[in-house]
């Protein structure tokens, strides 16, 4: 996070607690924070005040701008693109009502940039730049309707909230992109380290199988051949040596026998820990934010089992980060009589049915081949609710 925040320019604490979008977001609060104070004073100053009832509906649009604004960007994050333009569209009216009211540009004009800086999160670059245009040959309108502005003065004005609005709208896309970037990062970092602790899991095992076939094959080969002669020497002595070799005897084969128990110890204990490589994962990703519940004391899990769950949860946290505009993500690893079940649920907008894409389909095709299966449930306003269940055989 810190190599993040020196990379944008930022100091390592301010980039650890206000990421450039959100900085931009306060901005923009500044902003509209300064064309409430021009109102403010604007009676002190002017030689012709307005009317009373244009102060009344300058005051009321830039309030409701202002509330307008506070609720759209407190869900830029969840939202992304594809959330509601009702918000933008009456934040674009009320800077053009502000500009007719007043009966100047300049209000409206800063308004009008502030909506510029939240088209990158709601559409396209391409409608984001026509959107742009179009408010600001609104503008130039509006100040038309005032007869003391002439038209040099007009084009001017357009001109120049043109590309401020311009200018801010780059510089939100710029801050979106480096927002999602940074995410895809941190997520891919999280898979990377979940990746790695199965990886260890699988090498622990490695080794342990192979210090088991050395114990078997050599030291158990060896031994089987000690007791083999010790038993010929047996009959080939008598007296006081027979009892030693006896007692060798007796010595070597309780000792193959401890051998053959460590290597069945050794060759049982080739599970891994799924729970902490599934904490790994969670561990690095920071939208939606993920609620995990592992059972207490859950039994080790088959490597290649556990690499099939693991790949299933990588793909369900992609998916909602990407695509269901989830605020949260619940996923639960339960242990069940028949079998092991990863069930995961998010509060995300649904859908009408589930159209499962590349994802989907390799996921679902991983758990059929170790003879699971794969639930996917939806609706609109209801989020996903994903369920990958593998049979007990598999992981007992």
């Amino acid at each position: 996070m810190a190599h993040d925040a020196v990379k944008s320019g930022l100091p390592p604490a301010v980039g650890r607690r206000y990421p450039p979008n959100q900085l931009l977001r306060y901005a923009g609060l500044l902003l509209w924070f300064s064309t409430l104070l021009v109102v403010a004073l604007a009676p002190l100053v002017v030689k012709e005040p307005l009317p009373q009832w244009r102060w009344v509906g300058l005051w009321s649009a830039e309030l409701l701008f202002g509330l307008l604004y506070w609720q759209d960007v407190r869900h830029l994050e969840a939202e992304r693109r594809g959330g509601p333009l009702w918000r933008l569209a009456a934040m674009a009216v009320l800077a053009l009502l502000a500009t007719w009211l007043g009966r100047g540009g300049g209000i409206g004009g800063i308004l009008l940039v502030i909506v510029g800086s939240l088209l990158p999160w709601r559409v396209r670059p391409d409608i984001g730049l026509v959107w742009i245009v179009v408010q600001s040959i609104l503008l130039g309108l509006g100040l038309a309707s005032n007869p003391e502005v002439n038209a040099i003065n007009i084009v001017l004005f357009s001109a120049i909230f043109m590309a401020l609005g311009l200018f801010a709208y780059i510089a939100s896309l710029v801050a979106m992109r480096h927002a999602l970037a940074r995410e895809a990062l941190r997520q891919v970092n999280s898979e990377l380290r979940a990746t790695q602790a199965l990886l260890a899991e699988n090498t622990r095992i490695a080794e342990r199988v192979r210090i088991a076939r050395e114990l078997h094959d050599v030291v158990g080969h060896h031994l089987t051949a000690l007791s083999l002669n010790l038993e010929v020497a047996v009959h080939l002595c008598d007296g006081k040596p027979l009892e030693h070799v006896q007692q060798a005897q007796a010595i070597a084969r309780l000792l193959l026998s401890d051998v053959r128990e460590v290597v069945c110890e050794l060759r049982r204990s080739d599970r891994v820990d799924l729970a902490q490589a599934l904490a790994e994962l969670v561990e690095g990703v920071p939208r939606p934010k993920i609620h995990l519940t592992l059972p207490p004391g859950i039994a080790a899990v088959d490597p290649s089992q556990a690499q099939v769950l693991l790949r299933c949860a990588q793909e369900i946290i992609s998916n909602t980060a990407r695509h269901a505009r989830a605020e949260n993500l619940w996923l639960t690893l339960e242990e069940q009589p028949a079998g092991l079940q990863l069930a995961a649920r998010d509060d995300g907008c649904g859908a009408a049915e589930p159209v499962p894409g590349n994802g989907m389909s390799g996921m679902a095709e991983r758990v059929r081949q170790v003879g699971g299966k794969l639930d996917i449930e939806t609706h609109p306003g209801a989020g996903f609710a994903v369920r990958a269940w593998l049979p007990k055989q598999a992981v007992a």
